[in-house]
């Protein structure tokens, strides 16, 4: 019987079309197992905790394989790293139970969305963070958010292409803090949950920053929470800037919950 290994993967997604495998094989899954054939001489199939999008990044993204040669953890690690663009890492490797599974394993996720406030676009950031040139207003931000912790039906921030069974989640935190001088400030919108929708973080981001921004008042978020239909929200938020921190699963498994890419990160 093949060994369950779990990585953890960190990448940006600028320069691929998402996680997912696509023919061109542009994508993460694409190039990670093709880094892991090499390495292991033989096909290597992976599935992840979340499925990114073109453009997002990830920290602590965490796949499982069926390790189909025995190695060390370390040397899998290294090993396949040889292999990998400069912008795809693996970070760690450790033996799993058997029954371990990316994702129906974790018992929540959870997103980091970076956003430049500041007169002038980004450059030296560009690609790693979001722009906006209005003033936001802290306050009223975390009062719109206040209203979509707990379990919702996240419709109204639901993509149309959306694959989920359900557009239940359960938000269990949401925390908006900033740092910088008054007229260039870098906020941070970390969101905590049981699972996300397809572009969900994307859509209430661009509702906060409507509130934020004054467009809009905070209790607008509640009413479209309850209107359960997309086209009362916000346009969705670019991409840049989105960070998949990471799953989290029961202690027994073992798996790291925090990298150094993590305390990089403003």
């Amino acid at each position: 019987m093949r060994a369950r290994l779990a990585l953890g993967v960190a990448y940006r997604g600028q320069a691929y079309e998402g996680w997912q495998s696509q023919p061109g094989g542009r994508t993460i899954q694409d190039r990670l197992e093709q880094a892991l054939a090499q390495f292991a001489a033989q096909p290597v199939r992976t599935l992840c905790a979340g499925r990114t999008d073109a453009g997002v990044h990830a920290m602590n993204q965490v796949v499982h394989i069926d390790a189909p040669v025995e190695r060390a953890p370390f040397s899998w690690v290294r090993g396949t790293n040889r292999y990998l663009p400069r912008d795809i890492a693996l970070q760690w490797c450790r033996p799993v139970a058997p029954d371990f599974h990316a994702r129906h394993s974790a018992r929540g996720r959870r997103y980091r969305f970076l956003v430049l406030e500041s007169a002038v676009r980004p450059a030296l950031e560009a690609g790693a963070c979001g722009w906006v040139f209005r003033r936001l207003d802290g306050d009223a931000m975390r009062a719109a958010a206040a209203c979509l912790v707990g379990a919702h039906d996240f419709s109204s921030f639901r993509a149309a292409g959306c694959q989920a069974r359900s557009p239940v989640k359960t938000m269990r935190a949401i925390a908006i803090t900033h740092r910088g001088a008054p007229m260039a400030r870098y906020w941070r919108f970390d969101f905590d949950a049981s699972a996300f929708l397809h572009h969900m973080v994307r859509n209430i981001v661009g509702c906060l920053v409507a509130v934020g921004s004054g467009r809009r008042e905070p209790r607008w978020m509640a009413e479209v929470l309850a209107a359960r239909d997309r086209d009362a929200a916000a346009p969705t938020f670019p991409a840049e800037g989105l960070y998949f921190v990471g799953p989290y699963y029961d202690a027994v498994h073992g798996i790291a919950e925090h990298t150094p890419a993590m305390d990089w990160l403003p």
